[in-house]
């Protein structure tokens, strides 16, 4: 075994005699074989976040899971290491044999990983580390979000602990340093060449050790509060814009800084105008006398009411631009248009007297021909041409 260690190179025939027990990596994370990295990273944080230890200190098989999940997206999150898997399995990326990956500790690869979920890494204390950021959706009506409004929400967040003041040791104690780690959160074990930088055991990276841990937190340092804030909307925010406060995330624990909140902006649906951008849309149904005579329509406005001129012969579907009665931009201040469709409208629940006015009313502009319906007799014309070219 060991001159086969020492081969250059391997091919699957040598693998045969490797026993793999472990589970297979894609399984492990729930994703299949053609998976992005973007869709593999998030199916690591959503594991991550799911079974950390410092999330289930009372199951002991979080650790477990917490440890397979690592293990397998150090592997497909690398390039080189993915090939190697994909192509011999557990045996391509397994370090007691050549070519397997080694040197480079789970602790160092994942650090920027869970120094966006964890406000930790792998570098231990050393990194700097901050709150959780948190994210509130508000709805907000067309007109709230184009004049701008100020709200109160209610954000239920991770707080320090008054009691123990967030050190999570009960009152009249401390903490202490972790004699395993040094109080450096993180452990480093050798083997021949191979140097592996794991999470400590006995702190599980938090550089400390509560012998006295404070009751109405558990030790945790934090406790779940429902916080009130007043949220100052800008005018002219538009769906999907967010408003950042700085601070008001989840406390990251005893001298590290708050995450944010960001507070993202859902629009309405309107009973009368369709946002897109700085523009506004409406239709506006209108009756055939008005659009074939012309006149003067009132159309609403955020505003208020404004003047449209009906030209005569309108056609329906013809699109009127009311320059600058559109949504202010917050960022550049530019002012939108609102555009208003005309629609035209057939009149039903008819009298008699006026079915009769109608017929007169057909009557005489058929007789016109293309002077009065300048579209129906070309339409006219071009089935007619149709119908001799099928004949012919």
């Amino acid at each position: 075994m060991a001159a086969f260690l020492r081969q250059p190179f391997l091919t699957k025939r040598h693998f045969k005699y490797i026993t793999v027990s472990k589970r297979d990596y894609y399984a492990v994370l729930g994703v299949d074989r053609e998976v992005s990295d973007a869709d593999l990273k998030k199916a690591y944080r959503r594991l991550a976040m799911k079974h950390h230890p410092d999330r289930n200190k009372s199951d002991a098989d979080a650790e477990v899971r917490f440890k397979e999940a690592k293990e397998a997206y150090e592997v497909l999150a690398d390039s080189k290491k993915r090939a190697a898997y994909d192509q011999f399995g557990h045996a391509g990326v397994d370090p007691s044999a050549s070519g397997g990956f080694g040197g480079e500790g789970f602790g160092d690869v994942f650090g920027d990983i869970f120094g966006d979920i964890f406000g930790g890494g792998g570098g231990g204390q050393s990194r700097q580390r901050r709150g959780s950021d948190l994210r509130y959706r508000m709805e907000l009506s067309l007109e709230e979000a184009v004049h701008g409004i100020e709200k109160k929400i209610k954000v239920p967040r991770m707080e320090n602990c008054e009691i123990c003041k967030g050190s999570g040791a009960a009152v009249g104690s401390s903490p202490k340093s972790c004699d395993t780690c040094g109080g450096r959160g993180q452990v480093r074990m050798t083997q021949g060449f191979f140097s592996v930088q794991q999470t400590c055991p006995s702190c599980r990276g938090q550089g400390s050790i509560i012998d006295d841990p404070c009751r109405p937190c558990d030790g945790q340092g934090q406790v779940r509060k429902t916080r009130t804030l007043s949220v100052k909307i800008p005018a002219g925010v538009d769906e999907g814009d967010q408003v950042r406060l700085s601070g008001e995330g989840e406390s990251g624990g005893v001298g590290v800084q708050s995450g944010d909140l960001f507070v993202q902006v859902l629009l309405k649906p309107h009973k009368l105008f369709e946002r897109d951008g700085d523009n506004l849309h409406c239709e506006v149904p209108v009756a055939f006398p008005i659009l074939a005579l012309g006149g003067d329509l009132e159309v609403p406005t955020l505003d208020g009411r404004a003047k449209l001129k009906i030209p005569a012969g309108t056609q329906s579907s013809k699109v009127f631009r009311l320059r600058g009665k559109g949504v202010t931009n917050v960022r550049h201040g530019h002012t939108g248009d609102l555009y208003c469709k005309i629609s035209a409208e057939t009149p039903v629940n008819l009298t008699k007297h006026q079915k009769e006015l109608l017929e007169q009313l057909q009557k005489s502009v058929h007789s016109g021909g293309s002077k009065h319906s300048p579209k129906e007799s070309s339409w006219a014309d071009r089935i007619k041409s149709f119908l001799d070219e099928i004949v012919a």
